[in-house]
């Protein structure tokens, strides 16, 4: 199973550019990346979501591998219906790892505060 730094790694490679480029691209420090590649730490939501972006492939390809790097991301967040306290008891039937759980968690709650933030602006 390859991890998100290779799955990073790839990306990087396959757009022919160096990793050096990559992080002053999205501000990464080496030191930082360094670390995702030895497994130490691994890229912030924040980060994550921006890194798909700037590859424009799919978050949960980013983040699981699963499904295609293509992005399949809709511009308006409510068209996506999400019931998030379904999502949560989702969590308890898939075969992840506690990182993985918890990663999810912690997107989840993002995307709540994101959402709470698009309504109450200012």
């Amino acid at each position: 199973m390859q991890s998100i730094y290779q799955r990073i790694e790839h990306l990087i490679e396959s757009r022919g550019m160096t990793k050096k480029a990559f992080c002053e691209n999205l501000g990464i420090s080496t030191g930082n990346f360094g670390d995702w590649k030895r497994g130490k730490t691994t890229p912030s939501t924040n980060k994550l979501i921006e890194i798909a972006r700037y590859f424009d492939v799919s978050l949960d390809w980013l983040i699981i591998g699963k499904g295609f790097p293509t992005a399949n991301i809709m511009e308006i967040r409510e068209s996506y219906g999400i019931d998030y306290s379904k999502i949560e008891r989702q969590l308890h039937t898939l075969h992840l790892t506690e990182d993985e759980k918890n990663f999810i968690k912690e997107y989840i709650e993002f995307s709540k505060y994101r959402k709470s933030q698009s309504r109450n602006p200012g």
